[in-house]
């Protein structure tokens, strides 16, 4: 008995997966909005967005070094925000952080970064474009000669945070400096 039910049990299974491999080719093909199209992420609602701080009200910390005289710098961008640093803009889309209670930790942020090409007034060729992360910097790379851009922090809270013991002993030194 066992036996013809295991065997009923795999023909449904086989079944199943034979009616999925059937499904028309076009079912997922979808067309690119036109909105993401020109490099622009959709606002979405805080109620839509989920758990944690809406993508508007957060804010990241980006480092930018000019690799030919050295000098690093912050800079505090909000989603949607550039900044122009001499002959690079660097446009942050999108910043995210792993709630408390999610393991591993990790800090991303959606980042584009344009440099002046050289000899024109103001024309900017896009570099890089993706997802940087403060704990796995080799995932993906700006890779320029002269500038390098990396995430460093994204500013966010989640529900419940307000309780966990490193934030009020932080707040706690804030107060007592």
């Amino acid at each position: 008995m066992r036996g013809a039910l295991a065997l009923l049990a795999t023909a449904a299974l086989v079944a199943a997966c034979d009616q999925q491999a059937d499904a028309p080719a076009d079912a997922t093909a979808t067309t690119i909005p036109e909105e993401l199209q020109q490099g622009e992420l959709p606002a979405r609602p805080a109620a839509e967005a989920g758990l944690g701080t809406p993508m508007a009200e957060r804010v990241a910390t980006l480092g930018l070094l000019n690799k030919r005289n050295n000098v690093s710098q912050d800079l505090e961008l909000r989603p949607g925000e550039q900044q122009r640093v001499g002959d690079v803009i660097v446009r942050l889309q999108a910043c995210e952080r792993t709630a408390p209670w999610e393991m591993p930790k990790e800090t991303g942020g959606f980042v584009q970064v344009l440099v002046k090409e050289r000899g024109t007034e103001d024309n900017f060729r896009k570099v890089f474009s993706g997802w940087l992360f403060k704990n796995s910097p080799s995932l993906n790379v700006v890779e320029h000669p002269i500038y390098d851009v990396w995430i460093k922090d994204c500013v966010m809270d989640f529900p419940g945070e307000e309780d966990a013991p490193n934030r009020a002993t932080t707040s706690g030194n804030a107060a007592a400096g």
